[in-house]
């Protein structure tokens, strides 16, 4: 999908720089990647708290068992 975007030119150019990409297009979609990792991330830290847990729990003994 081809798309024109007005992107802040020294913000480009310090991404490649820091990034040490070769092309804009790798830096962007970097940028993008990065991006989604992180927002996805926040919405996992979101959970902490909200799930029940079984504190008797006994993993080392539910692994012996298989």
């Amino acid at each position: 999908m081809a798309t024109n975007l007005a992107i802040d030119d020294r913000l480009l150019s310090k991404a490649l720089r820091v990034g040490g990409f070769g092309t804009k297009r790798a830096t962007v979609n970097e940028a993008l990647r990065e991006f989604i990792q992180r927002r996805q991330r926040v919405d996992l830290v979101k959970l902490f708290g909200t799930i029940d847990y079984d504190t008797k729990y006994n993993y080392k003994k539910d692994r012996r068992a298989r």
